[in-house]
């Protein structure tokens, strides 16, 4: 067997740091090689006009293999095996390097805002509704050739350019959670209905892996039980989503989570209160929940959380005979402690500032120490 270099595409973002590829990564290359061999047989019948489908067996011999891994955040090998060495390249092989260069040429173009029908035809666009849909914000798969040094950037947005490049695609289809209420559920057809922070109501399959779970949060709608849906949305080309093609995790939340509450109060619109109230920040809002998230141990006791008239978020705990208030400026990334005793009438105060480094560790270290503190 002969092994040659095919294709080194290399991951770029936070994910891929230290050698590691997640595991829903490598579904993409599995559509990579698909999509390869497709294009492929397009090319072979653009040099043969004369026929009106590819031969059977046109990959026969050949095979696209990961072979290895190299350092540079995730560099992966991604070789062609041949089953026999031959002095010339058949013609299949050659027809697949050309796909290789036709993919990378689409890819290129999508990011330099391009033609992007001039690499590859509006059939073969499709596959990228499957690949890279595992992408997050500020990853990259990157590809360079001989042809195309570039290097050519998939991203989600160069993805999506790629997606609706094509006249008859109108929908994408991202990896995508959402939080909300189950208000419908239909057994026999096994579909429900989610309904999200702003009514909406999205409709998305019933997987019989999780019909325990999001019968539950059906059972629990009255009591207004929120979960967390994690699976494959279809969008439209304003990026709004139009449903769940599929439900891959579910999960149950907390009655105080912090994402849900935070965005319950996105929704407020200047006057909220009697006329007044000011509009909280939506930049302060992600702010509060990404520290939420990063900094805030699952094992505490999530606060009550409170919109201020001023903008702020006034976070409140009870915790044995404390009742603790915390405001916390989403412009200025500031706060105010308050501690009460209300059974011996002691007090305590302090002026935090979250950019800083300690704040939460001592936060954190504080709420810990109260009674009910660590759940």
């Amino acid at each position: 067997m002969t092994t040659v270099l095919f294709l080194r595409p290399r991951l770029t973002g936070p994910r891929f740091e230290g050698r590691a590829v997640p595991l829903e990564v490598l579904r993409d290359l599995a559509v990579l090689e698909e999509m390869l061999v497709e294009v492929a047989k397009l090319e072979f019948l653009k040099q043969h006009p004369e026929r009106k489908r590819s031969p059977r067996g046109f990959m026969e011999g050949m095979d696209l293999k990961l072979t290895g891994m190299e350092d540079g955040s995730a560099v992966l090998v991604i070789s062609l095996c041949l089953a026999a060495a031959t002095l010339f390249p058949p013609e299949n092989q050659a027809c697949l390097e050309r796909a290789r260069e036709a993919v990378v040429g689409a890819i290129g173009a999508a990011e330099q805002n391009q033609r992007i029908t001039d690499h590859l035809p509006e059939r073969a666009l499709y596959y990228f509704d499957r690949m890279g849909r595992s992408l997050r914000e500020g990853e990259a798969i990157e590809f360079s050739t001989a042809e195309h040094p570039g290097p050519a950037r998939l991203t989600k947005e160069t993805r999506r350019k790629l997606i609706l490049a094509s006249s008859e695609m109108s929908v994408v289809t991202e990896e995508t959670a959402i939080r909300g209420r189950v208000p419908e559920a239909d057994q026999e057809r096994r579909t429900i209905q989610i309904q999200l922070v702003d009514g909406r109501r999205i409709a998305a399959p019933l997987p019989p892996q999780h019909s325990e779970t999001v019968l539950a949060v059906f059972n629990g709608y009255t009591t207004g039980m929120t979960a967390l849906f994690q699976g494959i949305g279809r969008f439209d080309r304003n990026e709004r989503m139009i449903d769940l093609d599929a439900i891959e995790h579910v999960t149950i939340l907390d009655p105080l989570d912090i994402r849900a509450r935070l965005d319950e109060l996105e929704l407020l619109r200047p006057g909220w209160y009697e006329g007044g109230g000011v509009q909280l920040s939506a930049v302060g809002l992600a702010w509060l929940v990404e520290a939420f998230d990063t900094k805030y141990p699952d094992r505490l006791p999530l606060p009550f959380l409170y919109p201020t008239v001023e903008g702020g978020i006034q976070a409140e705990w009870t915790l044995g005979t404390a009742e603790i208030s915390l405001a916390i400026d989403l412009e200025t990334h500031r706060g105010h402690w308050h501690l009460l005793d209300v059974a011996g009438g002691a007090q305590e105060t302090r002026d935090l500032d979250f950019d800083d480094a300690d704040t939460w560790g001592w936060l954190v270290e504080r709420i810990g120490q109260l009674p009910g503190g660590p759940a």
